[in-house]
């Protein structure tokens, strides 16, 4: 019933299609129009991507800090290390460097030596003041040599903050209006205004300046990820049609490819637009995936096109049947590849729903596309040449075809042999696999931006935020000497550990506080005994500006604290730890019943973000093994069917986690996709022998050695094409400049070339050594669906 239905329809469906060329190039054509003109809705990602879903524990502790002291993500930092520096006249230039950036409207606050403020005692009035510690341009060498020990060895609030002592290094810190630092608004200004003072400085003064901070790097990687767009799409056509037509040696066959995959492209920028999702990461790895996917579609129907005139001659019949005979098996084989993405569709991740989304929506689009337009050009051209459909007859393919059919045929216990060492060795692998919660992890090495990451993490000891949130549950509670002291134990726990930065909270302004009340002597840099604490305070409270000073370390009622410091770009296992040492202390120094304290900050975020993920995608990879053997069993009715396909598919996904553990790939945001987007991709070619290997089982009345070899020599050849295309195709990322997408692109690759050999070698022998339970002619006697052309139509 359900292969006369499917019969039908397709048959039904060639009709409709090649009677109305005209009207349906036409509705291409205004769709094609419609979708460019949602490319000015396309906007690229200003923020940085969250994992998490929104009610996320992390997530809600992270609002909340945002709410109480505002983004902690918008310093970019500039800082400079040359002795040169320390003369009149550049050190003028670099505090006209800070006037410069002052008078930016996207700038809200700078710190620099040029408005450095010094906390001094007013003994007259008995209150504290600030005072500049530069007032106008110095002249001599002498007067820079004052203010620079001065700084270095008075003013130890500064230290790690404003300048490295040991180094000489000196840093300028600039915080972004808070409104625009996840809009583009940032970007334009980073790229054009900032970067362009940066340069002229440069020039100026033949200094070497480093410059950092989230805002900086998120709008430099952005940037990259821009750039790449258009070098993998140009890479992916010029590959893919290169293979193309060494594989049909015609130019019109693979001018026709190549429009289709464009216009298939175009549709994915437009389908980004018109869901207004921003181009991440992720989504800009689509444009490139429609071409390499879209390609294998070209290959099986023009193949069989070319067969079919090579048969009999005849153009009207040989599209029909490209139609009625191919069209199922490539709604098939696109339907699972799209269901591969599909099931990101299921995280919590919006970064993975919207990839999901749109990657499983142009995935079906390029599979209508192809469809369409390959029977309806081909109807307004003549036949192929008989040059054309010599690649049907190649010695070499013909070789491969026999090399297989050899190893399926007497090398079978070899195949078994093999297969189960390489499972073996690799779920040994596999547990050398680690998971990486890094932020800067994969980005591009080679990059300025990334070369001054470094050197800021050696310089000032990190740069991604990590916030420590202290509820002392009372209004004023922060100021108490007992929490002071508490606070100051954990930020010295904090500077115990070599990957975090010195802390800075209210306790280093409170120290400032004493240090100045005894007129500046850097040895009173401490905290107040209880006595000082009252006599300090009395001063403070007089003192102008104060509230000014706490308002950055305390929250407007006193109740609040926060202690920030920054982390180097650690290893995951090594962040967990840092993490557990410093929640063991929290507990230790602020009790539960007392205290709420909880740890945030971008750094966290991610680490988190990243196990969430890893735990949400090994979920979705096992909706896609579901939903692929739902697919089998809707064409099979059999069990033993269903185990038989998903072997050569999932054996090839443990290779590779194996090959990642040995070579030490972890598990991070962008590799983890690579077993549900190979998964999806590579049961394609287990669909097309499978669905062959039946049609010969009904033809051949149950023979199955007949069947098996039939199936090899007929789907062999379209099963290389494509996994050829697919393997060079995917091999286009490992250009790109973000180790991420490098490793996306090479596993993936390898991943479908082992499953091409797992389904031309492996399943051909399962199958022969399965014959007599799978062979039932009470499961076979009525086939499901018609997915391939039968033997007597196409041989």
């Amino acid at each position: 019933m359900t292969a006369k239905f499917t019969k039908g329809f397709w048959e039904k469906t060639a009709r409709i299609i090649l009677r109305n060329r005209i009207l349906i190039l036409c509705l291409i054509a205004a769709f094609t129009v419609f979708l460019g003109m949602q490319w000015e809705n396309m906007r690229f990602s200003s923020s940085q991507a969250n994992l998490l879903p929104d009610d996320h524990p992390v997530n809600v502790e992270y609002r909340s800090f945002l709410k109480t002291f505002g983004e902690e993500g918008n310093a970019v930092v500039f800082a400079i290390r040359d002795s040169a520096l320390f003369t009149p006249e550049k050190i003028n230039r670099w505090n006209k460097f800070s006037k410069q950036l002052v008078a930016f409207p996207e700038v809200d606050f700078v710190l620099s030596l040029d408005n450095l403020q010094e906390l001094k005692k007013d003994s007259t009035n008995q209150e504290f003041t600030l005072q500049p510690l530069i007032n106008g341009e110095l002249s001599t060498k002498k007067e820079v040599d004052s203010i620079k020990n001065h700084l270095f060895n008075d003013l130890p609030f500064y230290d790690k903050l404003l300048f490295n002592k040991e180094s000489s290094t000196i840093r300028t810190i600039v915080n972004l209006d808070k409104d625009i630092v996840n809009t583009s608004v940032r970007k334009d200004f980073v790229l054009k205004d900032l970067n362009n003072l940066v340069e002229n400085f440069e020039e100026e003064t033949g200094l070497n300046v480093h410059v950092s901070g989230m805002p900086y790097i998120r709008t430099m990687n952005s940037q990259n990820i821009i750039d790449e767009i258009g070098k993998f799409i140009l890479a992916a056509l010029g590959v893919t049609s290169l293979i193309f037509f060494l594989f049909f040696r015609s130019f019109r066959a693979t001018l026709i490819s190549m429009c289709i995959v464009i216009i298939g492209v175009m549709w994915a920028f437009g389908i980004l637009g018109l869901l207004q999702y921003e181009i991440t990461v992720l989504t800009a790895l689509i444009p490139p995936l429609i071409i390499v996917i879209g390609i294998p579609n070209c290959i099986f129907l023009i193949n069989k096109y070319q067969q079919e005139v090579k048969k009999h001659g005849n153009q009207a019949l040989s599209l029909q049947r490209v139609i009625s005979k191919i069209g199922n098996a490539t709604l098939m084989t696109n339907m699972t590849t799209a269901s591969g993405f599909a099931t990101f569709i299921i995280t919590d991740s919006k970064l993975l729903k919207e990839f999901g989304i749109v990657a499983s929506i142009n995935i079906i689009g390029i599979f209508i596309l192809s469809l369409l337009i390959i029977p309806i050009i081909y109807s307004f051209l003549s036949l192929p040449k008989t040059r054309h459909l010599k690649h049907l007859n190649q010695r070499w393919i013909d070789g491969f075809v026999n090399w297989m059919e050899r190893i399926v045929r007497e090398r079978r216990i070899t195949v078994y042999i093999v297969s189960l060492v390489l499972l073996v060795t690799s779920i040994i692998g596999i547990y050398q696999i680690e998971i990486s919660g890094s932020p800067i992890e994969d980005m591009p090495k080679n990059a300025e931006f990334f070369e001054d990451i470094r050197f800021f993490e050696k310089e000032f000891d990190g740069i991604m935020p990590v916030e420590i949130v202290v509820d002392t549950k009372r209004p004023k509670g922060v100021l108490k000497p007992a929490n002071l002291k508490r606070i100051d134990q954990l930020s010295e726990v904090i500077a115990e550990i070599p990957e975090l930065s010195k802390p800075l909270s209210v306790v280093n302004l409170v120290k400032y506080s004493k240090q100045a009340f005894y007129n500046g002597i850097p040895k009173y840099y401490q905290l107040p005994t209880t006595q000082e604490n009252n006599f300090i305070m009395k001063v403070a409270q007089k003192s102008s500006g104060n509230e000014n000073l706490l308002k950055n370390f305390v929250d407007s009622t006193g109740q609040k604290a926060r202690i920030t410091t920054f982390m180097q770009d650690v290893k995951t296992d090594r962040m967990e730890q840092i993490e557990e040492r410093l929640l063991e202390n929290v507990a230790k120094f602020f009790p539960a019943d007392q205290f709420d304290v909880y740890m945030t900050g971008s750094a966290l975020i991610f680490l988190k973000g990243t196990k969430y993920l890893v735990k949400n995608l090994i979920l979705s990879l096992a909706f896609a093994i579901f939903l692929i053997a739902l697919f089998m069993a809707y064409l099979f009715r059999s069990f033993r069917m269903i185990i038989i396909s998903l072997i050569p598919n999932l054996l090839p996904l443990v290779i590779t986690a194996g090959v990642m553990g040995y070579v030490g790939v972890p598990i991070k945001p962008s590799t983890i996709l690579v077993f549900s987007i190979a998964f999806g991709i590579s049961v394609d070619d287990t669909i097309h022998f499978l669905a062959k290997y039946r049609q010969e089982l009904i033809a051949n009345r149950w023979q199955i050695k007949k069947s098996v070899y039939a199936a090899l020599r007929e789907t062999g050849v379209s099963m290389f094409y494509t996994s050829i295309v697919l393997f060079f195709g995917f091999s286009v990322f490992v250009i790109s400049n973000f180790g991420g997408t490098v490793a996306l692109g090479a596993l993936v690759s390898a991943t479908l070339m082992f499953a091409m050999l797992a389904n031309l070698i492996l399943l051909p022998s399962l199958l022969l050594s399965l014959e007599r339970n799978i062979a039932s002619k009470k499961i076979l006697k009525k086939p499901q669906i018609d997915i391939l052309p039968k033997k007597d139509e196409d041989n």
